[in-house]
């Protein structure tokens, strides 16, 4: 029972750092990837779909991403896309495919990315934190309803007190490598 709730709790904390790793790799740093434009959604025949269902993305250099839609028509949307996207990013077409160029970050411009970065982590971190207290709680109800004595209520949340700090670790890890990622020029 304690068992299945501490495993039950590492995998949900295990799911928000990975959350938080996903949602940065969205961040850009300068370098071209492809997974920068994974999120966005492209108007088509009518419906909103992700980037990557009806294009190709690859990357031509360093500094320059390259979409190549599978229908000739869906250039126009995924322009628009882009352009209406948060990245801000201007692409160009060049006949059959879109030309993304990746602009030099500015010192401010990094410093503002940096910034979301640590809401993001600080995002991150309410989670696995709710995620003990769920637990925590669960706990005093089974202590409560006499299913578990006091020892073992106080031995389960010392781990799970530790899965927290172990996860919380791990968020400022990946926080940290992308904050110097960002500030790398």
């Amino acid at each position: 029972m304690i068992d299945d709730l501490k495993k039950e709790s590492a995998d949900r904390m295990v799911k928000s750092v990975d959350s938080l790793k996903q949602e940065l790799t969205k961040l850009r740093t300068g370098r071209a990837h492809a997974s920068l434009l994974d999120h966005l959604m492209v108007s088509y025949y009518g419906s909103d779909v992700p980037l990557n269902q009806v294009a190709s993305v690859g990357i031509a250099d360093a500094r320059t991403l390259l979409v190549t839609p599978w229908e000739k028509n869906l250039i126009g949307p995924i322009e628009k896309a882009i352009l209406k996207s948060d990245l801000g990013l201007n692409p160009a077409s060049a006949g059959t495919t879109i030309r993304v160029p990746l602009p030099a970050l500015t010192e401010e411009r990094r410093r503002d990315l940096v910034k979301v970065v640590r809401h993001e982590g600080e995002g991150a971190k309410v989670a696995i934190r709710n995620i003990r207290r769920d637990a925590n709680n669960q706990l005093k109800t089974w202590l409560k309803d006499k299913k578990i004595t006091e020892d073992a209520e106080r031995q389960a949340q010392d781990e799970i007190q530790k899965l927290t700090d172990r996860h919380i670790q791990a968020v400022d890890k990946a926080l940290a490598a992308k904050e110097a990622e960002l500030m790398e020029i």
